[in-house]
């Protein structure tokens, strides 16, 4: 009886233990990694996460930009870090499911992240030169058709999301285009403005500022559904092409073996986010469409587009390794 007792009384002792620590997270600032250099889309978008999670949490959340290796320098990092929830990535689907089927990363992203949320979405969209007089995907296809081999297009480098969303669209249509690769998205984005190329697959913050100043005219969104920032443009899907996507993400994951804890109060705080005009808007004008997904959906989102874009990495030999 008195050893059953004792042995109560230990479990009474330590059972509040875990709650306890997981009602004191965070004791600390957080640290929030981004892969590429201030100003972009990724950053902005850590950036508003980081701003968000800090009012809510309690704590400061420190910006941090580490570039390199396409990425996977940020990457590598977080991946490597104590699972505390003290460090935390600004995850895109660049390093995630896109570099790894082009060339060998020192992580295994479904492994070694801990998926919390999705922020947004960043669907390609596909403008052309005015010149070409053409005003829907059909008949832009059909010009490809008729010149096969003959028809540039641009991109932000051999590799990207925007080479890779038109070499999708490509094989889809059964066509040939050249493929001019610029550094970045802007330059890709001028290349169109001048008429160097008839075509660019790009992102909507470099091509959605020049819908309507007469020397492009945007096509198609590759997304599942229209955008708020081009309801009149429809989608590849509904001109022909079903279940056609081609969007990256960013959104913000923590290394493999956080406390559960801790990935579904910041998964709630970010969804709680979403909800609000303010949040919503400031995605908006950077040319993305809100999600603020569940830890679950994410890590969906991973097992879905890494075997599409390591099959048509396959299909192009787009390999850089």
């Amino acid at each position: 009886m008195i050893l059953r007792l004792g042995v109560l009384m230990l479990l009474m002792l330590v059972g509040p233990v875990p709650a306890a620590l997981a009602q004191a997270w965070p004791e600390r600032p957080l640290r929030l990694l981004v892969p590429f250099a201030p100003g972009g889309v990724t950053d902005s978008i850590g950036r508003l996460s980081a701003d968000v999670l800090a009012a809510r949490l309690g704590q400061p959340v420190v910006v941090e930009n580490r570039t390199g290796a396409g990425g996977a320098v940020a990457v590598e990092a977080v991946a490597r870090s104590r699972a505390d929830g003290y460090t935390l990535l600004t995850a895109s689907a660049s390093q995630m499911v896109m570099l790894p089927a082009l060339a060998r990363v020192p992580y295994d992203a479904a492994r070694d992240f801990a998926p919390i949320s999705i922020i947004g979405a960043n669907p390609q969209v596909l403008a052309v030169s005015a010149r070409l007089g053409i005003e829907t995907l059909p008949a832009f296809i059909a010009h490809l058709r008729e010149n096969p081999g003959r028809v540039a297009y641009a991109s932000g480098g051999n590799g990207s999301s925007n080479h890779l969303a038109m070499a999708l669209l490509l094989q889809r249509a059964g066509v040939e285009a050249v493929h001019v690769p610029y550094r970045g998205g802007a330059p890709a984005m001028q290349a169109l403005l001048a008429g160097d190329v008839a075509a660019y697959f790009g992102n909507p913050s470099d091509i959605i500022p020049h819908q309507g100043g007469g020397a492009v005219r945007v096509l198609a969104v590759a997304g599942g559904a229209r955008m708020a920032a081009l309801p009149g443009v429809p989608t590849v899907e509904e001109q022909g092409f079903p279940g056609f996507r081609a969007e990256t993400w960013n959104g913000i994951a923590a290394p493999a073996g956080t406390p559960p804890a801790a990935i579904e109060r910041m998964a709630a705080i970010l969804g709680a986010a979403c909800a609000e005009a303010g949040f919503r808007q400031a995605l908006e004008r950077l040319g993305t469409v809100p999600v603020c997904s569940s830890p679950a959906e994410f890590r969906a989102a991973m097992e879905r587009d890494g075997p599409q874009w390591a099959e048509l990495v396959r299909v192009a030999g787009l390999r850089l390794d």
